[in-house]
Formats: structure tokens, sequence, C-alpha cells
């Protein structure tokens, strides 16, 4: 018998023709500019199923603070878990209705379900909802943002005026790599800090596809309150540092970044958005050991023969710590330890620093009122504990709206609302001074009326469940 004899040459190339990642068996071309899921899903009906999923309850009881959409069936309220947040938010959409977030398959029809007063900055809104955001924008340019958001969401196919983030909001469909479809808002942020967008590598991309939604954002406005655009706040910063401190910077830079009118002070304020890309990449632990987002929440599977992706994009927590385990040899229940302490500092700190802030916006009530009746504040003081406030509000709503309740970044997470809560108290301690110089002095216990601005939300206000357990230590908040 004869024996095989394979040269070297030969032995490399069978080695390489083994080692050679399978190619998924391709039934259809997928066209360029396809924006329906389900002719992606004949060539990997895997990842669609699994995108599909997104549209399920998560499992209930597994996550501490972020239940979003249990299969208890409930939304979870957040103005109700922390009701300073409808304090401070009061005048505004989101101090009507702020609820936790559900899966994928749910950000636009959530949009068209919450309460109306959230569209009113128009066709804008649908930024970070729909795929067909980068093609409306281009062929309708200011209009995109100004017009009523009905209208424009009109200009979106039938089929899909309900479809959120779709295999292309994230993938080329020629070879599925990944792609950021949001030019005019994530690509320009990027190319504002010095970024080159043509040479992110493949794992940065697994964190980018994300952030064109994953974000907070600012929607200009023009002297009649209409958006003239869309911007991620970005540009004092440098990719892997987007401070909270040089985005207020940037939002207070310019009067038509103010966005709204708050009720209770009066003054003309920006808001935060879901920063979960600026808190995860500001040097964190995770970020510095070079994970990305899917990393975590879309870790590897196997789907019988086949490993993938995993597309039902959830919380780890929800999977067991199933891509935790992966690094870390404790085991489960260390990590859920671990993660339930980070979470439970963040919300202690939270709920002070929050407390403080709704305080603060208090005794600027006050002081309005006092200067109404005649009194003389002092317009000093008055303008340092403006200043102060709006540092505090601003960082205290920046990690209000982060979903991640603190985990994303821990120590940053704890400078930030150790800092609110700093500002708050110093603006507090400028106005009492005020107010007793006026002959107006406050109460050493303020009555925040947390309860008033809770129910005072028209229909919406018996759609909520508490599920954090309200503690002051400072018991301002006593008579809600």
């Amino acid at each position: 018998m004869k024996k095989l004899i394979l040269t070297a040459p030969l032995l490399l190339l069978f080695a390489a023709a083994c080692s050679k990642k399978a190619e998924p068996i391709k039934v259809t071309e997928i066209k360029a500019g396809e924006y329906e899921p389900k002719e992606w899903a004949k060539n990997y009906p895997l990842e669609h199923e699994g995108w599909e999923a997104t549209a399920n309850p998560t499992p209930a009881g597994k996550s501490f603070y972020k239940k979003g959409w249990d299969t208890d069936g409930k939304i979870y309220d957040k103005l109700s878990e922390f009701p300073y947040m409808p304090l401070l938010f009061s005048g505004w959409g989101f101090g009507i209705e702020y609820n936790e977030p559900r899966g994928h398959m749910h950000m636009l029809t959530d949009v068209l379900e919450v309460d109306p007063a959230r569209r009113k900055a128009g066709g804008v809104c649908l930024t970070c909802k729909t795929p067909y955001a980068q093609e409306l924008q281009e062929k309708h340019g200011r209009d995109y943002f100004s017009k009523p958001f009905d209208e424009i969401h009109a200009l979106i196919p039938k089929n899909h005026r309900e479809l959120g983030a779709a295999c292309i909001t994230c993938h080329e469909p020629a070879d599925m790599a990944l792609k950021l479809k949001n030019d005019f808002t994530l690509g320009k942020a990027l190319r504002d800090m010095g970024v080159d967008t043509a040479k992110l590598s493949n794992q940065e991309m697994r964190s980018l596809v994300c952030a064109q939604c994953h974000v907070t954002y600012v929607i200009p406005k023009d002297k009649q309150m209409h958006s003239t655009g869309v911007f991620f706040p970005w540009q004092n910063s440098k990719y892997g540092n987007i401070s909270i401190e040089a985005i207020i910077r940037k939002i207070k830079s310019d009067p038509a970044h103010l966005e709204w009118t708050q009720a209770v002070t009066g003054f003309k304020l920006g808001f935060l958005r879901h920063p979960e890309f600026e808190l995860f990449s500001n040097a964190s632990t995770h970020w510095k050991a070079g994970l990305a987002c899917a990393d975590c929440h879309m870790p590897y599977t196997r789907a019988g023969s086949k490993k993938i992706s995993d597309h039902r994009v959830m919380s780890p927590l929800k999977k067991d710590m199933k891509a935790c385990i992966q690094c870390h040899s404790q085991g489960k229940d260390w990590l859920l330890e671990r993660v339930r302490a980070i979470q439970d500092r963040t919300a202690s700190l939270q709920l002070r620093a929050g407390y403080a802030t709704a305080a603060a916006a208090k005794l600027f009530e006050r002081a309005n009122k006092a200067s109404k009746d005649g009194r003389k504040v002092d317009q000093a003081l008055y303008a340092r504990a403006k200043e102060y406030y709006e540092e505090a509000f601003y960082r205290v709503t920046f990690i209000g709206a982060e979903n991640s309740m603190g985990f994303h970044n821990p120590p940053e997470t704890l400078r930030v609302l150790g800092d609110a809560a700093y500002f708050a108290g110093k603006a507090e301690g400028l106005l009492r001074q005020a107010l007793a110089q006026a002959g107006a002095p406050a109460p050493a216990r303020l009555d925040l009326e947390l309860g008033k601005y809770l129910e005072n939300r028209g229909k919406k206000k018996l759609n909520f469940d508490r599920t954090v357990e309200v503690k002051d230590p400072f018991k301002v908040q006593e008579n809600f």
C-alpha cells in the first residue's frame, strides 16, 4: 500500500482549509438598502429569531432595578421609582410619562404609545427609533427635524411604521460587516472628536453601532421653539473620555440648546437622555480591558452546531450572567453580589442627590414668589445659586437617564452623583441666605409636595408601580 506523503506546502493548505470559518449558506442575495428583516432572515434565521425575541417580556425577578418589561406584565415607571423626577421634570414631557425601556422590538411602538407630550419636538424624535432616520434627514433636511412627528412618521413605508432597530441599522447587507448608518449624528460626533471613522476596528464597531442610539443628544431650537437639528454634545470631549463636565459646557454654550422651561424654577434648561455609551466609554474598567457592548449584551451562544452572537439583546442579569462567567471565574453568585452592591450604592446616592436637587428647586420657587411679593432677593446670591443648581440638575439627570444603574462605570457614577449632591447643597445654602436676608426665611424641613407632582400627570397618574423603596435620610419626602 502506498503511503500518502504531504509536503509542507500541502500541509499548510490542508490546515488553512480545515481552520477556515464556515460561512452560512446564503439562499438569497440581500440587496443594498434592504430594510425588511424577513429578507435578511432567509440567510440568517437564528439571528433573526433572537432579534424577534426582543419583543417578548424578559424573565422576571432577575434584575434588581432595571426591570423593564418583565413577565409580570408591568411597565415600570421611572417617575414613581424616583419621585424627585416628576418635580424636576414638571413642565416637560418626561414629567408626564417616563418608563423603563423595553426590548428593541418596542423602540418605535413605545414612542407611538407614550403620552403625546413626549413627541412635541417633531420628526426629530424618530432619529434613534427608526432605521429610516438617515434617509429621511437626507431627503427632507430641516423639515425632518421641525415638522410634526405624525407628519414625518407617515413618510416611513406603511409596513415599517412600527419597525425599530433592524438588521440594516448595524450591518452591510452584502457581507454583514458592521456599519454606522446614522452618519448625520454619530458619524459627525466622532469626526468632531477627531476620530477617523474609516479606521475603526471591528471591536470598536461592536460598541459604536449601539452608540447610534444609546447616547444623549441635544435638539437645538429656534426662537419659536421649533427643532432645527440634533447632535451628540461631544464637541468638547475626546474619544474614551466623554465627560459630564464637557457635555454640560456644550449645552450651556448656546441658548438654542435649552429645550424646555422647568415649571418649578422657571429656568430654561437642556436635557440628558440614556447616555450609556458616554458613561461606559469614559475609562471604565471594562472599556479599558477592551470589551465592547456586544461582549456583555450579545454574547456568543450555541444554536445547534452553530455559534452565533445572541441577538436577543438584554441585561446579562437576565441571562444568569453567562456573558460575565466567560471572564470571571468566581461564579454567578459572586457576580450577582457585586452587581447588587454597585447598584444599591448608586440608587442610594441617586436618591440623595435627586432629593437635594429637588429641595434647591423648591427654594428657587420660594425665592421667585418672594420677589413677586415685593421682597428684595439678593440677585448676586440668586445667580450663584442658579449656577450651582444647573450643575446639580444635569449631573443627577445624566445618571438617572443612564440604564445600567451605575454598573457601566461605578467610580464615575459615584463621582458624578457626589458632585451633584455637593452642587445642590451649595445652591440650597445660598438660597436660604438670600431668603433670610429678604425677610422670607425657608423652614428647616421643606415640603417638596412630591405627591402633587407625581399625581399631576393626567391619565398617566395611575400608570406606575413603585419598585424602589424610597428612603431619604433627611426625610424631605415625608409628605409624599
